[in-house]
This record gives C-alpha cells, sequence and structure tokens, in this order.
C-alpha cells in the first residue's frame, strides 16, 4: 500500500476544494436558472392577466370562471413562490457550508506549509549534520595517512634494527663462547691451584687463585705477587659500577686478587667461598644482586661496537 505524504494530502484537499467550489458554483447558476424560469412565469402569469382582463372586458360571462383560474393560478403562483423561497434558503445554507469547507480548507492549507516549513528546516540541519559528518570523515582519513605514515617509518626502522642486531646476536655468541673456553681453562687452572694447596704444608707460602690474570702469571712463572697485584691493580676496572658492590667490598677484592669485570663474569665457586670466607653473607649477595651478570654486561658495553 503506498505512503501517503504531505503532498498527496496537498493534492487531495486543494482537489476537494476544487469540488466545494464547482458545487457552488453549479448551484448558483441552477439557482439563476431557477430565477430567470420563476421571472418567465410570472411574465407568462401577467401576459395571461392582461390577457383575461381583455377577455373579461370582452366578455362578462366567464367573469367568475376566469376569476376562479385567476385564484386557482394564484394559489399555484404562492406555492411555487414558497417552493423558490425554500430552494433559496437551502441554496444559501449550503453556500454557508461551502464558506465554511473553504475556510478549513485554508487553515488545512496553513497547516500543510507549516508543515512543509518544519520539513525545509530539519532537511536543512540534515544536510548541515551530513556536511559536518563529512568533515569528520576527512579529518579521519588524514589521520589514518599518518598513521600508515608513522608505522611505515617505524617499520624501516625495525628494519634497520633487525639488520644490525644479526651480526650483534653473532658476536655475543662468539663472545659467548670464547667465555666459556676461558671459564673451563680457569676451571682447570683452579683445580690445579686447589691441589696444590693440598701438596702445600701451613707454613709454606699459600697459593691462592685469582682467575685469568692468575693462570696467565703462572704460565709467566713470575715470584714478584707485589709487582703482580700492582700491575693488575693498575689495569683494573671500577668494580663499584656494579650493584651492590662499595669501596669496602671493592678493597677485599682486590685484597683476594679480583681487579676487572672480565674476572667477576667468570668467577667460579671456589672463588665465591673465598669471597664469602672473608665477609660473612656476601654468598647470597652475589647470586641475589647478579654480580655474575651485571660484570658481563658490563664487559659486553666495554667491548668495541662491530657495527
Amino acid at each position: 500500500m503506498p505512503e501517503f505524504t504531505t503532498v498527496h494530502l496537498a493534492i487531495l484537499a486543494s482537489l476537494f476544494g476544487a469540488g466545494l467550489v464547482l458545487g457552488w458554483w453549479l448551484a448558483r447558476n441552477r439557482s439563476a436558472r431557477e430565477k430567470l424560469a420563476i421571472n418567465a412565469g410570472w411574465q407568462e402569469q401577467l401576459d395571461a392577466r392582461q390577457a383575461e382582463n381583455d377577455r373579461l372586458v370582452e366578455q362578462n360571462k366567464g367573469l367568475m370562471q376566469q376569476v376562479s383560474d385567476y385564484y386557482a393560478s394564484s394559489n399555484d403562483s404562492s406555492n411555487r413562490t414558497r417552493e423558490l423561497s425554500v430552494t433559496l434558503r437551502d441554496t444559501l445554507a449550503g453556500r454557508e457550508e461551502l464558506q465554511r469547507r473553504i475556510r478549513q480548507a485554508r487553515e488545512n492549507l496553513g497547516l500543510i506549509a507549516e508543515q512543509r516549513d518544519a520539513l525545509r528546516q530539519e532537511f536543512e540541519a540534515l544536510r548541515a549534520d551530513y556536511a559536518a559528518i563529512e568533515d569528520r570523515s576527512a579529518g579521519q582519513e588524514r589521520l589514518l595517512e599518518e598513521k600508515d605514515e608513522k608505522i611505515f617509518r617505524l617499520s624501516q626502522q625495525l628494519s634497520d634494527w633487525q639488520s644490525r642486531l644479526a651480526p650483534l646476536v653473532e658476536k655475543f655468541r662468539e663472545r659467548d663462547a670464547r667465555a666459556a673456553e676461558l671459564q673451563a681453562e680457569l676451571d682447570r687452572a683452579t683445580n690445579r691451584i686447589a691441589e696444590l694447596e693440598v701438596l702445600t704444608r701451613p707454613d709454606e707460602t699459600r697459593i691462592e687463585p685469582i682467575g685469568k690474570e692468575a693462570v696467565e702469571l703462572l704460565r709467566d712463572a713470575s715470584n714478584d705477587q707485589y709487582d703482580d697485584t700492582t700491575r693488575q691493580r693498575s689495569a683494573g676496572d671500577d668494580l663499584q659500577q656494579i650493584k651492590g658492590v662499595g669501596p669496602a667490598i671493592e678493597k677485599t677484592l682486590n685484597e683476594l686478587g679480583i681487579f676487572r669485570f672480565e674476572q667477576l663474569a667468570g668467577i667460579s665457586e671456589y672463588d665465591i667461598d673465598r669471597i664469602a670466607a672473608r665477609l660473612r653473607g656476601l654468598r647470597s649477595r652475589i647470586y641475589r644482586e647478579d654480580w655474575i651478570g651485571q660484570a658481563r654486561a658490563l664487559l659486553y658495553s666495554a667491548s668495541p661496537d662491530p657495527a
């Protein structure tokens, strides 16, 4: 079923008003024709009366009959006059009804015009909203383009970092393998020193393992401990860079022959026991504060950049 709109209603109202006007016009024409017919009848009656009067003048015999005919004709005219009055009254009532309907139609047209203006305002508001939505869509498209460009730049940076990361990983693996080899060598040297300590008498000089530097010194067969300690201290690292190592602990580590990050990075359980024997509770701190991991990180950061 089609939906009626304001345009359809306006058309129907216009047709209804046109029908009312046409009916009123036809009724008026009918009244005019009836009036003309009445006037013509009256004229005919006057002519008849004049003829009757002439005949009365000429003929006295039929006076009574003519008078009765005149009265009869007068009665007929009165009846027709009353009928015409009733018709005229109905016509006037119909005209008033038509006028009332015309006023109602005008009021309806006014309401339709108001609704049309309201719809036009709503349409303008919708058009403004649509323009605002288009502006917001354009802004969102610009933001999306900026985000895509930023993502593209970040992807390029990520590719650059990935290309630089592979050599760093390879170098770290090489250094880790080298550290494992040095740790194995250090463990063998530590075990050898421990065996020598067992064989040494208490009144003789005590041989203490001091890490890789001690192994190198053993290979050089140096007997001057003072000069060796002085040389290690002059070439040592700042152990206080390790979190948890203060001046007193650094001094103790130096007394035990530990001067460099490389020594802490490859420290053995035997060396940790030696340090814990000098400082109570230090074993747990070494593991809790990850001295070995910190030393390896500092040693790796101090190495030359492969890039």
